[in-house]
């Protein structure tokens, strides 16, 4: 079947909000497609990238897979036989937390060709819309990126770098602080939770470690990342870059 292939499908990381934090390769790409598969929580306004082609919702929130990851890949399959260029649209970067593994492997077996356009993950949309870089010197060296929940459901927590950020963490945020004292991180360890980073509405808070479960109220039903240890710190001085909401009187302070 190999030899059916006639298109090609182009990985495009979308970003983790706003339609312009998209790259200029992406957005060239993205205007090139006969079709694109686009996850839930890209931009609508990409569409204007790419009027003319056909746009196909295939996105999934928060666990709940509106379109199975099998039937995903056996999609762009048949798009890249039947069309042209095949765009599939994936919020933030496509190699981080975004399945892009088993939908290679797929094209891979059906001899289709592939481009990856890399794009901004949540974790960095964090540290720029509160000002504070993911490392430091000489106190950040590292940062790690890890899913809070496995795959079997179970949340996980670790002490492996000078700065973790945690993704789809928001609803398990009070087990999650639980988890990471218990996995060694002082009891005055600064946190930044941020959610929706990337959107205007982007809400961002500071917490101990102990009180972590006070910001689920605040980001209750959004994307959120937790930054943990050395880039939650804020940076003494910094000018703030735009307006981030305020958190509710016993909820946490604002950030920054």
């Amino acid at each position: 079947m190999a030899g059916a292939a006639t298109g090609r499908v182009v990985f495009i990381g979308a970003g983790p909000g706003a339609a312009d934090l998209i790259t200029v390769r992406g957005a060239q790409r993205l205007a090139q497609a006969d079709v694109v598969l686009f996850d839930a929580l890209t931009d609508p306004a990409l569409r204007d990238f790419a009027p003319q082609a056909r746009w196909i919702d295939v996105g999934k929130r928060g666990g709940r897979h509106a379109t199975d990851q099998a039937a995903i890949g056996a999609l762009l399959v048949r798009q890249a036989r039947e069309q042209r260029i095949v765009v599939r649209l994936k919020g933030g970067d496509p190699s981080v937390f975004g399945r892009l593994e088993e939908e290679l492997q797929a094209l891979a077996a059906a001899g289709i060709a592939c481009e990856v356009v890399p794009g901004v993950t949540a974790a960095l949309a964090a540290a720029a819309d509160t000002l504070r870089p993911l490392s430091r010197r000489g106190k950040g060296r590292s940062v790690g990126l890890s899913t809070a929940m496995t795959a079997q459901g179970t949340l996980q927590g670790g002490c492996h770098a000078d700065t973790e950020v945690f993704y789809m963490a928001g609803r398990r945020l009070g087990a999650l602080g639980r988890a990471l004292l218990a996995a060694g991180w002082a009891l005055d360890t600064p946190v930044c939770v941020v959610s929706r980073a990337g959107w205007p509405d982007r809400l961002a808070s500071d917490h101990g470690l102990a009180d972590l479960g006070q910001a689920a109220l605040l980001h209750a039903g959004r994307p959120t990342v937790v930054t943990v240890g050395a880039g939650a710190r804020a940076v003494a001085h910094a000018a703030q870059a735009g307006a981030l909401h305020h958190a509710p009187a016993g909820v946490g302070s604002a950030a920054p």
